[in-house]
């Protein structure tokens, strides 16, 4: 697992960066069908920060946007700007998982109000990391922090999926991988691309159903003024009877 972790590091080529290519994402409109944004690269890294995608996002005069994601994710702080901007825009914005979104991007894909993932992307989410240099006492006091920044994005998915905090980072801890069809039944996304969003019609009240959106509808309440001498046995045993032919 931790073999995959490195893998999934920052892995941005050096040519890349010698030819200045150090945007990891576009953002076009037109006159008529809205805006479209594409994030596919590390979110930050050796390239423009946070800061320069909110302020031209929020430039963006459209009643609907389209935000495409394909990233392993970066930064952590970048990428909660950019789920909050994503977020606070007056357009309908519609987050589409296009390959992967993984760690931070995870986060920046709960910006949408509506909710996409392709048949075969995929999404990931896991604890915060970093590296560090430093004595007992400063590495003790960042482990606090580490574990304060993944509360607090576990509280983000809870607050967009359903579900307790604690669920969240313990999936977070594990760093869980998810299908698109996983993906839509976690609540991470809220539908496949293609596909109508489906609604579960099976009765899970008995269950602590995350992804429950509507409280069990109460049980209905005895008549008070039903009296046990005035039932006929006998039609409830011809009843009974009945039932079980």
């Amino acid at each position: 697992m931790r073999d995959r972790n490195r893998m999934m590091k920052i892995a941005r080529p050096v040519a890349r960066l010698r030819e200045g290519r150090t945007d990891w994402y576009r953002i076009t409109t037109n006159k008529t069908d809205g805006a479209e944004c594409w994030i596919y690269d590390e979110i930050g890294y050796f390239g423009v920060t946070a800061a320069d995608f909110v302020r031209e996002f929020s430039e963006i005069d459209r009643d609907r946007i389209s935000v495409h994601i394909n990233s392993p994710g970066g930064e952590v702080y970048d990428g909660i700007a950019i789920f909050e901007a994503l977020r606070q825009h007056d357009a309908e914005v519609t987050t589409y998982v296009d390959s992967l979104a993984a760690s931070i991007a995870s986060v920046i894909a709960m910006g949408g109000d509506r909710r996409v993932i392709a048949r075969n992307a995929q999404m990931m989410i896991h604890d915060g990391h970093t590296f560090a240099v430093g004595n007992a006492a400063d590495l003790r006091s960042l482990a606090g922090w580490l574990d304060a920044i993944s509360d607090n994005i576990a509280d983000i998915y809870a607050d967009r999926c359903g579900g307790a905090t604690k669920k969240w980072r313990d999936l977070m801890l594990a760093e869980t991988w998810y299908s698109a069809r996983e993906a839509v039944d976690a609540g991470l996304a809220d539908e496949i691309a293609g596909q109508s969003s489906a609604k579960n019609d099976w009765d899970l009240s008995i269950f602590s159903y995350a992804g429950r959106t509507a409280a069990p509808a109460p049980a209905p309440e005895a008549d008070p003024d039903i009296d046990i001498e005035d039932l006929d046995v006998s039609t409830i045993a011809d009843a009974l009877k009945g039932a079980f032919a």
